[in-house]
């Protein structure tokens, strides 16, 4: 019975093959990576702490603090939109900060507005209000999904385009919570009703999974002649926020919802500018 001899033993760059490594500057040593640099760090405790903020939201939401509930998710939106950019400029982009921040978000803006939304108003018809509430959790962990299994495919039409697929989910997140704008601000409690706000929620989830084109950032480039205006409109917005918040998000979202037709007409314009077939 004859013996094989031993393997040998890899080099450090077929070991670093083996796993995404942390961040771009590290490097193999002894058999082992370095750790995380503080640079590299940043942008994985800012997702960590947009995780926390979300998951926060529900602890207000058990204590009857809806409002302090629903600002914990913004706030969980806002931090989730600048550590993807913060890790590009600081050229600290991981295999690792995009697998957490997928999880983060599945959590954040799926998990947590969900339950959320069930305690402040679908929890009045538990058997609807649960099956809606399961509906845009899962709808929003299937975005995720998909955009994960895409990250590395080459073709994408709508992203070459400039344009996204479905509604993300901190935007999907942020309209779910509608009608708790509106309760806010009318104090009608229409908009508390739980088959309204299930029949709402169901709504969004299938918006979330759907395969339609909306706008993305790379996709709105204002014209140099009205950008201070836009800076204008940008600080009263935000002062309209400080002032009267909840009416102001339910105008964003309102918005954004008008903005859906235009979005799709200017992806078939861009499409046919750039003769890519429609069945792409």
């Amino acid at each position: 019975m004859s013996i094989l001899p031993p393997l040998p033993p890899k080099e450090p760059e077929e070991r670093a093959r083996l796993g995404p490594k942390a961040a771009e500057d590290e490097a193999p040593v002894m058999g082992r990576t370095r750790g995380l640099s503080l640079r590299a760090m940043l942008p994985n405790a800012i997702t960590a702490a947009a995780l926390c903020s979300g998951l926060t939201g529900i602890r207000f939401a058990i204590s009857d603090n809806w409002a302090a509930a629903v600002v914990a998710v913004i706030l969980s939106g806002l931090l989730d939109g600048i550590d993807g950019r913060i890790a590009r400029a600081l050229k600290a982009q991981s295999r690792f900060g995009a697998e957490l921040d997928s999880l983060a978000d599945s959590l954040s803006f799926g998990t947590a507005p969900a339950l959320i939304i069930y305690l402040w108003s679908l929890s009045a018809d538990p058997r609807l209000g649960w099956f809606a509430a399961l509906a845009f959790a899962i709808c929003c962990a299937l975005r995720l999904a998909r955009f994960n299994a895409q990250i590395d495919v080459a073709e994408q039409p709508h992203k070459s385009l400039g344009f996204l697929t479905g509604v993300p989910a901190p935007l999907g997140a942020g309209l779910a919570f509608l009608p708790f704008y509106l309760w806010m601000a009318t104090g009608l409690d229409l908009f508390r009703s739980p088959l309204l706000v299930g029949v709402w929620i169901a709504v969004i989830a299938v918006l979330m999974i759907s395969n339609i084109a909306t706008m993305s950032w790379t996709s709105v480039r204002p014209r140099r002649n009205v950008r201070l205006e836009l800076l204008a409109v940008g600080g009263m917005l935000f002062a309209a926020l400080l002032l009267e918040p909840w009416w102001t998000l339910s105008a964003i979202s309102i918005g954004y919802l008008v903005l859906m037709p235009y979005a799709l007409l200017k992806y078939s314009r861009v499409r046919q500018q750039r003769g890519v077939p429609s069945g792409e």
